[in-house]
């Protein structure tokens, strides 16, 4: 594994947020949920799609809090621009897990 300095860590901007909507994405090539989620006033409400279908509905997800690099530029996914990368883990079988705070924060904070 390479090794980076703290500094190239600091660029990488994660937020806490949560989602306030969530739908199918059935335009996407792999199974794929839209979220909008909200990180607080600063940032807004931001568009995300990730492949978690597996483990999550749509209607589950509404009001869950999760983590989201936020300092990305958009990415052209279907018909849709994520504007966010919503933060996973694969289980054991490959299918992606969210990675989220244990406790509720608000939203907005960053991953120190």
């Amino acid at each position: 594994m390479d090794t980076i300095a703290f500094a190239d860590f600091e660029k990488v901007d994660i937020r806490t947020g949560t989602i306030v909507e969530a739908r199918p994405f059935p335009e996407a090539k792999k199974p794929a949920i839209i979220m909008m989620i909200d990180f607080g006033p600063q940032i807004g409400v931001k568009k995300s799609s990730a492949q978690i279908t597996v483990h999550y509905s749509p209607e589950e997800l509404v009001g869950r809090q999760v983590m989201a690099v936020v300092n990305f530029p958009p990415r052209q996914i279907g018909p849709i621009q994520s504007e966010v990368l919503t933060l996973g883990f694969t289980d054991a079988d490959g299918a992606i897990v969210l990675a989220a705070v244990d406790k509720p924060v608000p939203n907005g904070r960053k991953l120190l």
